[in-house]
């Protein structure tokens, strides 16, 4: 290496970078803690923080992404041999020669195919060390659709085990994922569990203030017929939300309002959704008969009353579900359906600036996800914990390594037990719900032990200076 040289790093996603904050966190240490120059090879879609595009020492190099849908229609196999072609010679020539040279290539894992073989090859010819961070396996997402069984997923598993052993360096999400690429893979992976970044922190009054009132008009939409949250539309002052009122120049909580719970989906398969929608509706059921009405109860009446100040034991729950992938639709239609008294849906898209600001102004986090491979762990519910916000979490084999029972979060494995646990926890909402606060308080303790800055530092910089010094 040339004297006087800063060092560079080539961080590789064959996917949207905007969703993919782990390698977006990855670029911002490379550039930052590690004084690297650093260059973001991935494709378009979203754009990542805020804090990433203004840092002049990271560069993003924008790759097309590959859609042969005609030719899908006539041979999938087909179709996606040569997708997986066409990205392989896409990689090839960014890293080859669209980027300056680097001294470590950084790739995600999934996807493998064609993404560790070209990284490899690239590595070969420009002298660069190679490190894999393993998110989860490619060849159980691939199951998904196939089954385990299917000849397309063992040559998948094939594929993703030569090349990801021919790695010069692992970085893995969890100790059950690290014992795996160790006694089945031969793989030598360092622990690098999700924290969140800074800029994931608890929302202030006047941010949370600020964030409804730039959502009111997606929040007073209801996504079908009328429902407990739109009549708030009628609320004429501008200094105040369904959420928060301004008097004075101070910010306040509404004593009426609603409670929060958020939930971050990519709407795919390993996310069962139904289960939520199946637990609001009991949450709504349950509350109706706890409180003695019946079905035939003008809702109408009962929403103006609670718009006009009137309290009950229970609150109204309004879920914001975030995120982008294939069954937003199918479920966005089902929720259209749902004839709810005291629960609302609005599904959207953040910016990744408003993103952590709703999770630092919601009451309770959701999480869905179940792990094609059992192995990894949840990003949302770490962006969650980091803004002190308490979980739900859909439970599965290695999920207490992060989420810490009657501590930070609860979980469940049913919709019933996921409705079990709305009814209990908001109880007496927003003053008297101590099972609440008793979490919120854990999840503070969570956030404020350790910080993404503190555990790469720790764990992926040594790993580092040794593959590439």
């Amino acid at each position: 290496m040339a004297a006087g040289r800063r060092k560079r790093a080539a961080v590789v996603v064959l996917g949207d970078i905007g969703r993919s904050p782990r390698m977006q966190y990855h670029s911002l240490s490379l550039a930052n803690q590690a004084g690297m120059e650093v260059d973001i090879v991935a494709n378009g879609g979203s754009d990542p923080h805020l804090s990433l595009r203004e840092n002049p020492s990271i560069h993003i190099h924008e790759m097309k992404t590959v859609k042969l849908t005609g030719i899908s229609k006539i041979s999938g196999a087909l179709a996606l041999l040569l997708k997986a072609a066409i990205q392989f010679v896409m990689l090839v020539w960014f890293l080859c020669f669209k980027i300056p040279r680097p001294d470590v290539l950084l790739v995600q894992n999934p996807p493998s195919v064609p993404t560790l073989a070209a990284v490899k090859l690239a590595s070969w010819l420009r002298g660069a060390k190679f490190i894999v961070d393993w998110h989860n396996f490619g060849y159980t997402l691939l199951g998904l659709s196939h089954g385990r069984s299917h000849i397309i997923v063992k040559i998948y598993f094939w594929f993703e085990k030569h090349f990801g052993r021919m790695a010069d360096g692992a970085i893995c999400v969890t100790k059950a994922m690290q014992h795996e690429l160790a006694q089945n893979w031969g793989i030598r992976a360092t622990v690098l569990y999700d924290q969140p970044p800074d800029f994931f922190h608890p929302a202030s009054m006047m941010e949370k203030h600020g964030l409804f009132s730039r959502l009111g008009n997606t929040i007073c939409s209801a996504m079908g017929n009328a429902d407990c949250i739109s009549v708030e539309k009628e609320v004429e002052d501008v200094d105040t939300t369904v959420f928060t009122s301004k008097i004075d120049g101070e910010f306040f909580f509404r004593p009426n309002r609603p409670a929060l719970v958020v939930s971050s989906t990519s709407w795919t398969p390993d996310e069962d959704f139904s289960i939520l929608l199946e637990a609001a509706l009991m949450y709504d059921r349950r509350v109706a008969a706890t409180l003695g009405e019946d079905d035939s109860m003008d809702e109408g009446q009962l929403w103006i009353d609670i718009k006009n100040g009137k309290q009950f034991v229970y609150p109204r729950l309004l879920f914001i579900i975030t995120g982008k992938g294939p069954d937003r639709k199918k479920y966005e239609d089902q929720i259209k359906r749902l004839k709810l008294r005291r629960v609302a849906f609005r599904t959207m898209w953040l910016t990744s600036e408003d993103y952590p600001l709703l999770l630092g102004s919601a009451d309770l986090g959701v999480s869905l996800h179940t792990s094609s491979s059992g192995l990894d762990l949840p990003m949302k519910v770490v962006d969650m914990f980091g803004c002190g916000l308490p979980v739900c979490a859909a439970s599965f084999s290695c999920i207490e390594e992060l989420v810490k029972v009657n501590k930070n979060g609860l979980l469940f494995s049913t919709s019933s037990e996921l409705a079990d646990e709305l009814m209990m926890l908001f109880k007496g909402f927003p003053e008297e719900c101590n099972a609440l606060k008793s979490l919120k308080e854990g999840a503070m303790d969570t956030t404020s032990s350790s910080k993404w800055s503190t555990e790469w530092e720790t764990n992926v910089l040594p790993l580092l200076n040794q593959a590439s010094g």
